[in-house]
């Protein structure tokens, strides 16, 4: 694996290392739903049990991933929804502009839409030809390799379409906004405050 593929103030970690805030959820299958709510088109919330993720479209996605604390481990092959599926099934209204991903235990991630129907973001449910582990976010992992690792949060419940930004968990404890690791955007004080 080539270092030069990393992005800048990142080293390379050995395996896939585990890291999250607070215990690891208990899966219950009959109480769990995927949600999309907020600006919908139609005004309506849309839900999805378990069973019918199997029936959404499916991709794999290979990508890298680099976490704020500045490590990045490379490779990782994850199969899931692509995000722009949800976006077919649930459409958002014409003015929406980002989205909050919503996890276990009120966890939050804001993105800007674009970053969310990126080719890359995909709702996992695998990885390299496994089902996710608990501790890596089964049953659904939102995977948005392009930004650092907060802005994908495990144990996926719901994605709130906004028609304004709002941050989201990490973002309202310092960490930047947008979090491009290729321009290092770890914290908020980094962020411009231009238009």
């Amino acid at each position: 694996m080539d270092q030069g593929m990393l992005p800048p103030g990142q080293r390379l970690a050995k395996g896939w290392p585990v890291s999250h805030y607070g215990p690891v959820p208990r899966f219950r299958p009959e109480r769990w739903s995927l949600q999309v709510f907020g600006a919908t088109e139609s005004g309506e919330k849309h839900s999805w049990a378990f069973d019918d993720l199997a029936d959404m479209p499916r991709v794999t996605v290979v990508a890298d991933l680099h976490c704020a604390t500045g490590t990045s481990t490379l490779g990782h092959e994850f199969f899931g929804v692509p995000a722009t599926a949800l976006l077919d099934l649930a459409p958002p209204a014409v003015d929406v502009s980002h989205v909050m991903a919503w996890a276990e235990y009120g966890y939050s991630a804001n993105l800007r839409l674009s970053d969310f129907t990126a080719d890359s973001t995909v709702l996992a449910t695998h990885h390299n030809g496994e089902p996710l582990t608990a501790e890596h976010g089964f049953p659904l992992r939102l995977v948005v390799p392009h930004l650092f690792g907060y802005k994908g949060p495990k144990w996926l419940r719901g994605i709130e379409y906004m028609t304004q930004d709002r941050r989201g968990f990490w973002e309202e404890r310092g960490y930047h906004n947008i979090a491009d690791p290729w321009t290092g955007q770890r914290h908020s004080y980094q962020e411009d405050d231009g238009p």
